[in-house]
């Protein structure tokens, strides 16, 4: 069987996964891999939860599908847990971290056009940002390389250099409506924000009127050791988004918001035919339940301080090393040159990461990751990355 009948637009690694538990992945050759991709993200709680399996189960002997003109719920119990233990009060539950994206720059415009009555409509987002494939998401992701083949792109989005607020005060006029970022960079380097940029940043906000939108699709539900990334920082965002983590595995994303906003989608406003139904709500409640309630956030600062301190003792001294960055289990291993080769060799070895840009490797282990398996991987970088060094050209 061959993926000819795929439009390829993925240079897939020469693997086909079949089987996975915890942190460990099987091809349909037999061969074992330590999973330090989750999937990109998604799998925080390793492969093959049980207690999600067991909640899905449930839910499949019960009911599918019976569309958002009905009340389900199961969807208002994951919402009220997400409101619960967020800032937010309001919830919009979607299909993927695109579309929950899409659906904050909907929610920002539409509250000033049909509630405020004032004509505003333009993003402020940053350099090297990520925020999806939809045109309106990818137009406001700051990398051209997305862009590219689909012109026209829409209008109302600026990009500005990150951590530079005179850059953002020059780009706020009568128009602006939100500003929009990651708290990491995820695709753009594992690229912390700086937490007095973000202070000064929502300060401008507010004193502005403008509104602040946090993407937490990759660093949301405990990847960053808290429940969502905003909060290291003591910032409250008006809107925030979700996915990647908040299923499990299973598709779904969220848009998460401000009781305020609440009056800006009214029916008919917005809607999806997918997002929400009753399966991906009981993954989602019982993700929340697990990762909020068992407090596995704080399990997994432990364990990224731990890998960060095993990664800087292994690798000190290794002159292709430039920098380690990130927060929390999301790990960007900055190097000297492109990383392609040296991911490819330590999936040879066993080891699954993941590139963030050209000379990022990216680490993604999930919550639960054990010190053992930590050990485990740091070997196999550490070594991968030294026989680099030895062979690289002088």
């Amino acid at each position: 069987m061959s993926g000819e009948a795929l439009f390829p637009t993925y240079a897939r690694y020469p693997l086909a996964l079949v089987k996975g538990e915890g942190s460990w992945l099987w091809d349909d050759a037999g061969n074992k891999y330590l999973d330090f991709m989750c999937g990109l993200a998604v799998t925080n709680l390793g492969h093959a939860p049980k207690v999600i399996k067991e909640a899905l189960i449930q839910q499949l002997d019960q009911v599918w599908h019976v569309s958002n003109l009905f009340r389900i719920p199961v969807q208002e119990e994951a919402a009220q847990l997400l409101v619960q233990h967020t800032c937010a009060d309001a919830v919009f539950f979607c299909n993927s971290g695109a579309e929950a994206n899409e659906g904050a720059i909907k929610l920002a415009r539409r509250y000033f056009q049909k509630v405020k009555g004032e004509h505003r409509y333009e993003i402020i987002t940053f350099d090297q940002s990520f925020h999806g494939r939809t045109l309106a998401t990818l137009t406001a992701t700051g990398q051209d390389k997305v862009k590219e083949g689909f012109l026209p792109l829409p209008e109302g989005f600026v990009t500005v250099p990150m951590h530079d607020l005179d850059a953002v005060k020059d780009a706020m006029n009568e128009r602006t409506a939100a500003v929009m970022l990651e708290i990491v960079q995820a695709e753009g380097g594992v690229l912390p924000v700086k937490p007095e940029f973000l202070h000064d940043l929502s300060k401008l906000c507010r004193n502005k009127g403008i509104l602040l939108i946090v993407d937490e699709v990759q660093t949301g539900m405990g990847r960053t050791g808290k429940l969502f990334a905003h909060e290291h920082y003591g910032v409250q965002p008006d809107i925030f988004t979700a996915a990647k983590g908040l299923g499990s595995g299973f598709p779904v994303g969220a848009v998460l918001a401000k009781e305020f906003l609440r009056e800006a989608f009214t029916p008919g406003s917005h809607a999806t035919t997918f997002g929400g139904t009753p399966l991906a709500s009981a993954v989602v409640k019982a993700t929340v339940q697990e990762i909020a309630g068992k407090r596995l956030s704080d399990r997994a600062a432990g364990a990224a301080s731990y890998l960060t301190g095993q990664l800087r003792e292994k690798l000190a001294g290794n002159p292709w090393v430039k920098q380690i960055r990130g927060l929390g289990l999301l790990i960007g291993i900055e190097c000297a040159g492109p990383v392609a080769e040296v991911i490819a060799t330590m999936r040879e070895r066993g080891l699954l990461v993941v590139p963030a840009g050209p000379n990022v490797v990216r680490l993604l282990p999930n919550l639960l990751v054990s010190h053992e398996e930590i050990d485990q991987a740091v070997g196999i970088i550490a070594a991968v990355l030294k026989e680099k060094t030895v062979t690289a050209p002088k």
